[in-house]
């Protein structure tokens, strides 16, 4: 038995990292250039565009499967955090700081609105946007978070720090760290006034996925 299935485990194993290859390579190439034919992706993955179509079936196939694994990481840490118990503060900026730090949202900021989401994804979202409401809900529920805030501001708050680049990975990583402390102080300043204007709607921010 055992020299059946260490070789098909052994294979499985290997299918795998080519796979998580693939998919590293299609992220860099997609987030920096969403126009970029799939065939960027093979040649940065060192794969043939044959090893790649049998995995995927087309572009769209890969951005879908991008964004899902960027969803499950963020309902992850969301379930993270929803399950620490301690200082809320600490949870709610623990939680923010590791999305972050995921960047999970550049794939939002370039994607969106490129490829057709399917049903799989779009109940990931939701359920995805469940956790986070949680999250930032029971945050104000303990009184750790300024006034007139909505769940929604969070995504904007990803978004913008996902737009920052700087130079090189750790340069930018170290950049956007900086300016998310200043928008967590923001966001703890319980004496403030109210933000002005609305939060965006769920549905303006769903609106950008429309092809």
């Amino acid at each position: 038995m055992e020299t059946t299935t260490t070789p098909m485990n052994g294979r499985r194993a290997q299918a795998a990292r080519n796979d998580q290859v693939i998919l590293d390579a299609a992220r860099a190439v997609f987030v920096a250039d969403p126009g970029a034919p799939i065939a960027a992706v093979a040649e940065r993955a060192g794969v043939g565009i044959s090893a790649l179509y049998r995995r995927y079936a087309g572009k769209e196939d890969l951005l879908r499967q991008l964004c899902s694994d960027g969803l499950e990481t963020f309902a992850a840490e969301a379930e993270a955090a929803l399950a620490e118990e301690g200082d809320p503060w600490n949870s709610f900026a623990g939680f923010i700081r590791r999305i972050v730090d995921a960047d999970v949202h550049s794939l939002t900021i370039n994607l969106a609105g490129t490829f057709t989401p399917d049903e799989h994804l779009r109940r990931a979202a939701a359920h995805a946007s469940d956790l986070a409401t949680r999250v930032f809900d029971r945050a104000v529920q303990a009184g750790v978070l300024r006034p007139g805030l909505d769940a929604t501001d969070m995504s904007m708050i990803f978004e913008q720090l996902a737009a920052l680049h700087l130079g090189d990975k750790e340069r930018t990583s170290q950049i956007r760290r900086r300016y998310l402390t200043l928008m967590l102080d923001a966001l703890r300043l319980t004496e403030a006034a109210s933000p002005p204007g609305p939060a965006p709607s769920a549905e303006e921010i769903g609106r950008r996925w429309v092809v």
